[in-house]
């Protein structure tokens, strides 16, 4: 992991992995087929790309008891606790419509509802990630959602990881559909024999799924384009070295396009990191992804003091953000932009990805300038509410009509000068 000084200047190197034109245009080609054919074409692809052949796309009850046999007493009971704790956070963002009331008798407010039905994408075939669901899905249910449809490419056998079906069933899944890839995005966007069209598509993916939800958007809601997964971490003379190299670690063996970048204005920290994370790379299991993301886009960049080191993280705006110092309060309110910030020594990122409770759906590539977490927001629309009295409209008609008149729309203002006659 090669170490570089502040003042050869300071960046993330991302992996923005945009997809080709060919690629788009096979993903094209997918949302027609499907568009046309539904179900036939869902399988037909299904069986090219997964290798499964299916008789019903829909993953049936039989299937979930059978999961639940699958795992221990023990792992079910942890994404139990796990789902738990995800909810509890989630729950905190519940909103509220509001109204307020004049005394000319106006009545404005905010009307919130939540979405009618949302997709949820969880990535599968050779691994299996539970806790996509738990994040993708809680927020959802919290927000009130009542149709929550979750796709999942099968493995070659016809058969989803008993880990997902069972933190499906435990968080609320109303239909679990056994298909991945671009056919899963453009079933839930336009509709198919078996699965209804959806409001809203949530959910991480290979480059096939985020170019079809870019398709798509419009037609539905999407959540995000999410980059490949990146941390920073920031620390002082004071941090643990092993700590802060396994947790770098812990971003890189996700990707070889991920990122791991540690900030410190110490010398002494930067080079044992350095040696850590080499120490510590022999004995991965997925050592080759790991190495290869730290060559290509791990960093240690040793800064000036801790007020450069915040300035750098603010300019990296990373997905995750770490602060191991002495006491890291003293700089959260620094920091500006970031999609999770973890403080101290142990609260290692794994402890957001999986069980802590705020959400790991975070935004990448520099898009936390501008961007939040995955939250119940996502979930709900807002409506304005406007109730104008007798009193009111005599009150401002004159002026609503005048600013009609200067955009140059007659009707608009009279629409409000016939009431205002009516009120004469």
């Amino acid at each position: 992991m090669k170490i570089v000084n502040m003042n050869d200047g300071i960046s993330i190197k991302r992996s923005i992995e945009e997809g080709t034109e060919e690629q788009r245009q096979v993903v094209l080609s997918i949302l027609e087929q499907v568009k046309t054919n539904g179900d036939d074409a869902v399988k037909t692809y299904t069986k090219k790309f997964d290798g499964a052949t299916l008789d019903d796309l829909r993953v049936t009850s039989e299937e979930i008891e059978q999961a639940y046999g699958e795992l221990s007493d023990e792992l079910v009971a942890i994404i139990q606790e796990a789902a738990s704790n995800i909810k509890t956070f989630h729950e905190r963002q519940r909103r509220e419509s509001w109204f307020t009331t004049s005394l000319d008798g106006t009545l404005l407010g905010q009307k919130v509802t939540p979405l009618d039905s949302v997709g949820v994408y969880v990535p599968g075939g050779k691994a299996a990630y539970p806790s996509s669901v738990l994040m993708n899905v809680i927020p959802a249910t919290a927000a009130g959602v009542q149709r929550i449809v979750m796709v999942t490419p099968p493995d070659s056998e016809g058969k989803v990881p008993a880990g997902v079906l069972v933190a499906a069933n435990e968080v609320g899944v109303t239909e679990i559909v056994k298909a991945g890839g671009a056919q899963a995005v453009a079933a839930l966007a336009y509709g198919t024999e078996s699965i209804s069209a959806v409001d809203k598509i949530v959910g991480p993916g290979n480059i096939f799924v985020a170019l079809a939800k870019r398709e798509v958007f419009g037609i539905v809601d999407i959540d995000m384009i999410a980059g490949p997964s990146e941390i920073v971490v920031l620390a002082d003379e004071q941090a643990n070295p092993a700590y802060v190299a396994a947790d770098l670690l812990s971003q890189a063996e996700h990707d070889e396009r991920a990122s791991a970048v540690l900030v410190t204005p110490s010398q002494v920290l930067a080079e044992r990191v350095q040696e850590q994370v080499e120490k510590q790379l022999a004995e991965l299991p997925r050592a080759e992804i790991a190495s290869k993301s730290i060559e290509d886009y791990g960093v240690i960049y040793v800064v000036d003091n801790m007020v450069a080191g915040v300035e750098a993280v603010n300019d990296l705006a990373p997905e995750h953000l770490e602060i191991m110092v002495d006491e890291p309060m003293t700089l959260l309110g620094k920091i500006r932009h970031a999609g999770a910030i973890f403080l101290g020594p142990y609260s290692s990122e794994p402890v957001g990805d999986y069980f802590a409770g705020p959400n790991h759906v975070l935004p990448t590539n520099g898009t936390a300038r501008f961007s939040s977490p995955l939250s119940v927001d996502d979930f709900i629309k807002k409506s304005s509410v406007i109730s104008y009295s007798k009193e009111a409209m005599k009150q401002n008609g004159n002026s609503i009509a005048a600013l009609a008149k200067l955009e140059g729309l007659g009707a608009h203002a009279r629409a409000v000068e016939l009431r205002l006659e009516d009120l004469k």
